[in-house]
C-alpha cells in the first residue's frame, strides 16, 4: 500500500496559485501552470475557503533584516549596543531588547531573529462575529430559516438603525461559513445557502477575473472587411501558460497565419501590454491594424496598448474561445514545443523566434499548401 505525501509549497508558489485564483483560473488550470496535481491546489485554497488570506506587510517600526544583519555584524566586530544603535539610528533600547529576544550576544543570527520575529507578529484580529454573541446567534437563526448572507446584513441595519455593534457585512458572514478556522460559524450552516461552492470567491477576491475590462470593444463591432480574411494587418492573440506562472503572448496575423510570439515576464496587464506595444512597433503599421484578443485581464490596459500603437483591440464574447480560431489553432500546434507543465520561462526571445520561425515556414493546407511566411511577405511587399 502505498502512501500519499503532502505537497509542500514554496512561499512564491502559493503566492501565484492565490493570483490565478483571484484571476478566476479553474483548479485543474492552476494545478498546471504549477506543475502538480488539483487535489494539492484544493488544499491550499480550502484552509481559507477560496478567500485570499490579506497579504501580509511588515511595520515601517520594525526592525528591517538589513538592520538585523548589521546587528549580527556589530556584535562579531565586539561593537557595543549603544555604537550599534547610533549607526542604525535606533534607540539603544531597541537593540538591547532584540538582541535579548533573539539568543543573546554569543547566539544572535540575522536570519533567525527576522524569521522568528516575522512568526511572532501574526497577530489575527477577531471578527465582529466572533465578538458578539448575540449577532451571531442572530445571524444563525437567519441563515437556518435560508436568508442570504446579503438579506440579513440589509435586514439588520434596517432593524437596528441605531445599534452599529449588530452591524456586519455579508462579506464577513461568508467568510466565517468558509474560513471555518474562525471557529464562529457551524460549517453545518452552509446547506441552507441557496448556492453551496466548496470554495468562495470573495468580491474582493475577484475584482480582476476575466470580463472586468474597462471600455472594451466587443468582437460584433468589428468591420466585416475583418471576417472574410480578405484584407491582411488582422491579428488575434492570446496567452500560453506554463508551469511556474510562465506565460508567452501568442500571435497570429488572421489572412497569412503567420506567427508571432512574445516573452512575458508575468500575467500582469503593465507587463503584457508593454512587451506587445513593443512587439507591435517592430513590425511596418500596414501589417498590423487590429487585434483580437479574448476576455483575459492581461488586456485591461487596451487603451494604452491603442494610444502607443494605433492600433484598434477588439474582443471576444464570453467562453467563445472559436472567435480567434487561427489562434487557437495555432496555440494548439505549439505545444508540440511547449507541452503543458513545461516551464516557458528558461526560453529566452531568441528561442521563440526560432520556434515562431519554424512554424511560419510550415507549409498549411488552409493556404493551399503556402507557407505562412510566403504568404505573410507577399502582402507586405503588395503593401508597402
Amino acid at each position: 500500500m502505498t502512501t500519499k505525501h503532502r505537497v509542500r509549497f514554496s512561499n512564491e508558489q502559493v503566492a501565484a496559485i492565490w493570483t490565478c485564483w483571484r484571476q478566476g483560473d479553474s483548479l485543474a488550470s492552476i494545478a498546471r501552470t504549477i506543475g502538480t496535481a488539483p487535489p494539492s491546489i484544493y488544499y491550499v485554497l480550502s484552509r481559507h475557503g477560496g478567500i485570499s488570506p490579506p497579504q501580509r506587510k511588515r511595520s515601517s517600526l520594525s526592525l528591517s533584516f538589513a538592520e538585523r544583519e548589521e546587528i549580527s555584524r556589530g556584535l562579531s566586530a565586539g561593537q557595543s549596543l549603544r555604537s550599534i544603535a547610533a549607526q542604525l539610528q535606533r534607540p539603544p533600547s531597541t537593540i538591547c531588547r532584540e538582541i535579548n529576544r533573539h539568543g543573546g550576544r554569543d547566539h544572535y543570527r540575522a536570519s533567525r531573529a527576522d524569521a522568528t520575529a516575522w512568526d511572532n507578529a501574526r497577530r489575527p484580529k477577531p471578527c465582529k462575529l466572533a465578538c458578539s454573541p448575540l449577532l451571531r446567534r442572530i445571524v444563525a437563526a437567519k441563515l437556518k430559516r435560508h436568508w442570504s448572507p446579503e438579506q440579513i446584513a440589509g435586514w439588520l441595519k434596517r432593524h437596528y438603525p441605531t445599534k452599529e455593534h449588530l452591524w456586519v457585512s455579508h462579506e464577513t458572514i461568508y467568510k466565517s461559513l468558509y474560513i471555518q478556522a474562525r471557529g464562529v460559524l457551524k460549517k453545518e450552516l452552509l446547506k441552507h445557502l441557496r448556492s453551496r461552492p466548496r470554495l468562495r470567491r470573495s468580491r474582493a477576491s475577484t475584482s480582476e477575473q476575466r470580463g472586468m475590462i474597462p471600455d472594451m470593444v466587443s468582437i460584433r463591432e468589428r468591420p466585416p472587411a475583418i471576417e472574410d480574411r480578405a484584407v491582411p494587418g488582422h491579428w488575434e492573440g492570446d496567452l500560453i501558460e506554463g508551469a511556474r506562472s510562465s506565460y508567452i503572448a501568442t500571435l497570429v496575423e488572421r489572412h497569412s497565419r503567420y506567427v508571432c510570439l512574445v516573452k512575458v515576464n508575468s500575467k500582469t496587464t503593465e507587463e503584457v501590454v508593454t512587451r506587445l506595444i513593443a512587439q507591435a512597433k517592430s513590425l511596418p503599421n500596414s501589417v498590423y491594424q487590429s487585434l483580437t484578443w479574448d476576455r483575459g485581464s492581461e488586456l485591461k490596459q487596451h487603451r494604452r496598448f491603442t494610444m502607443a500603437t494605433d492600433i484598434k483591440v477588439y474582443f471576444c464574447d464570453p467562453k467563445s474561445p472559436w472567435q480567434r480560431g487561427s489562434n487557437e489553432n495555432t496555440n494548439g500546434l505549439l505545444r508540440q514545443y511547449f507541452p503543458k507543465g513545461t516551464d516557458i520561462s528558461v526560453y529566452s526571445q531568441a528561442d521563440l523566434n526560432r520556434i515562431a520561425r519554424e512554424l511560419n515556414q510550415r507549409p498549411r493546407k488552409t493556404l493551399n499548401y503556402e507557407t505562412p511566411a510566403d504568404r505573410f511577405m507577399a502582402c507586405v511587399a503588395v503593401i508597402n
